[in-house]
């Protein structure tokens, strides 16, 4: 009885233990858990061998940069043409359309303003006509209206330029998109056919999207006539439409930590609805994701048009319709490339063309470089824009700044 007795007084000395220790464990396990809820959106899809790497998205400047201290010298550009600083201090701008009245408006990622250049000639007048919105990336103008993207809806500005210091309330044309914040915001344009064109980029780096995500969409004006027009698109941020055909080109930003030079960003062509480019399956048109791309052929799905580089981060691209340039330029594609993080080695930050020719491969080279000397970057191309004089306007949202390509031979 007596050895009983012992033995239950010492199951119960270490249930006592177990007990008294349960606190210490709950205080650990509830530590470990928000450090994994905390793990943000880009590391996602990271090898468990990469966990310590470096690597990671630049952080952005706490405030633009003076024209006078952007070292525009540094940048080359074929013989004929140079570059100069047009508008400064727009913090974080990013994609650009033009009014009817020659007011060029602006979108921002971080920043959350929608801004108005006015140019007063010898100068530029930034205005913010609307603030606090949810990453206002994508803007586009018709009949006198402006049309902004936030993540989850679109807004427009009726009547705009007529009150640029008095905007008017936002209108909601459409509000039914989803909210997910990775690759949540938008680019936005108008397309031959009169619809809105955006897009809904994948809810992570890489997973199986829900049928509502990867995809480039349409609507009416008006908000009705919702529709699909591409899938399996992983990040597309800028799209435009050839100016002969009308059909509808496109970046894509491929998915990150599958190494240095896999895969590459890509530029597709869409000649009608209703197309898979592959993701989250196969990345780059041959190369099967080591996950999902199991049972699956690249042969499945749309190739891209061209490699564009691994992530060199393709965002704004425009057919080129100006005057100005030689004629050779005319119709070329140029894009702009913000720059790589997920490379140990950077590559990208520059603007680059694309001349399209039928039965030939597409030519590709880069037309404007010098943001990136060495592995320094002091500056990120992000958006293109083709103004009625033939200029080309770039945005650069990590200076807050629009440079001006404009070519005298």
């Amino acid at each position: 009885m007596g050895q009983k007795h012992g033995m239950s007084l010492h199951c119960a000395g270490r249930r006592l233990t177990v007990v008294a220790l349960l606190p210490a464990l709950l205080l650990v396990l509830g530590a470990m858990a928000p450090l994994q809820a905390q793990q943000p959106p880009w590391a996602q899809g990271r090898p468990p061998e990469l966990a310590t790497s470096p690597l990671a998205p630049h952080p952005q400047p706490p405030a633009p940069t003076p024209a006078k201290d952007l070292p525009i010298d540094k940048i080359k550009l074929p013989p004929g043409f140079k570059i100069e600083v047009w508008a400064d201090m727009i913090p974080n701008a990013r994609s650009m359309t033009l009014g009817s009245r020659g007011t060029l408006f602006v979108g921002s990622r971080g920043a959350g303003n929608v801004y108005a250049v006015v140019d007063r000639g010898d100068r530029r007048e930034v205005k913010i006509i609307a603030s606090g919105l949810q990453q206002p990336n994508g803007v586009a103008f018709k009949d006198g209206t402006l049309y902004v993207a936030e993540i989850s809806r679109i807004l427009k500005y009726e009547g705009i330029e007529e009150r640029l210091d008095n905007p008017p309330e936002p209108v909601v044309v459409y509000d039914l998109l989803p909210k997910d914040r990775p690759h949540g915001w938008k680019y936005l344009a108008f397309g031959p056919d009169g619809k809105l064109y955006f897009n809904i980029g994948a809810p992570c780096n890489i997973c199986l999207p829900p049928d509502t995500h990867a995809v480039i969409a349409r609507i009416n004006p008006d908000g009705s006539g919702f529709e699909y027009v591409a899938r399996g698109v992983r990040n597309s941020v800028g799209f435009d439409f050839h100016p002969e055909t009308g059909e509808l080109y496109f970046t894509n930003h491929g998915r990150d930590w599958l190494g240095d030079d896999v895969p590459n960003d890509t530029l597709h062509h869409a000649p009608r609805p209703g197309f898979h480019f592959g993701y989250p399956y196969c990345h780059q048109g041959d190369v099967l994701d080591p996950e999902f791309g199991r049972g699956r052929s690249c042969t499945e799905f749309a190739p891209p048009l061209l490699k564009l580089g691994p992530h060199v981060a393709p965002n704004g691209m425009k057919f080129y319709t100006g005057r100005m340039f030689p004629p050779e330029y005319r119709h070329r594609i140029f894009i702009a490339q913000r720059g790589s993080w997920n490379r140990t080695q950077k590559i990208g930050y520059r603007v680059m063309q694309v001349e399209l020719k039928l039965g030939e491969p597409p030519r590709y080279e880069v037309f404007a470089e010098g943001w990136l000397q060495g592995e320094e970057f002091w500056g990120r191309p992000a958006y293109v824009y083709v103004m009625p004089d033939g200029a080309l306007l770039v945005s650069d949202d990590y200076n807050g700044a629009i440079y001006r390509i404009t070519y005298a031979p």
